[in-house]
């Protein structure tokens, strides 16, 4: 693409706007709805699929999802179009939003399913790599999605349905476009993200139990 350096960030300035509210909302909404059918159920569930998989986890991950999805997609529209270069409006900012949420659910929903799992056969893992490993193995479970996502928003496909964006992209070999760069910053922005929650979460509780 034209622009040297600076087309590298081209599209960034609405995910460096929109970035904390997304994951603000995605974990709230988790903690919230965790909270709230562990409340419903009685509390946490010895019940696991497979002998592994939270079912509590999995539904509040799916709400967690959504939650950053409502957030996320004028966000994710503007980013798209800007990378791609295509004109937009404001009345476009919720094209794609039915994707975003589609995607965001099943992404977050494997992020913390992962999380969950990773705890239970590695419980001295460092935030750093806990976030970045299990933040790649979420991305790489609905990485098809997220070209679907980018193709629904980027104004180069009018008219086209998300089923038949599936079918093109893979049609074209392009399922798995941009993988790589995408796990590389996924891994970095993911763990660093688990260490400042990690750490905030810790001087949160110790200001709350000394009250």
């Amino acid at each position: 693409a034209s622009g040297g350096i600076p087309a590298f960030y081209r599209g960034g300035l609405p995910l460096l706007v929109g970035g904390g509210l997304m994951r603000s909302a995605q974990f709230g909404v988790y903690g919230s709805t965790l909270e709230m059918i562990q409340s419903a159920q009685g509390g946490p569930t010895s019940r696991k699929y497979f002998g592994f998989l939270d079912p509590q986890v999995i539904m509040a991950g799916f709400a967690g999802g959504l939650g950053r999805g409502v957030v996320e997609g004028p966000f994710e529209m503007i980013k798209v179009r800007r990378q791609v270069q295509t004109s937009w409006s404001f009345r476009e900012v919720l094209k794609g939003s039915g994707v975003t949420l589609f995607r965001n659910a099943f992404l977050f929903s494997s992020f913390v399913v992962y999380m969950d799992i990773s705890k239970q056969v590695i419980e001295d893992l460092s935030p750093f790599w806990r976030g970045g490993i299990c933040a790649n193995m979420a991305w790489m479970t609905i990485w098809p999605l997220d070209v679907v996502k980018s193709r629904a928003q980027s104004g180069k496909f009018e008219g086209v349905g998300m089923v038949q964006l599936l079918k093109d992209a893979a049609k074209d070999g392009h399922l798995w476009r941009g993988v790589g760069p995408g796990l590389t910053r996924s891994f970095i922005a993911n763990g660093s993200s688990m260490v400042v929650y990690t750490k905030v979460e810790t001087i949160l509780n110790e200001s709350w139990s000394n009250r």
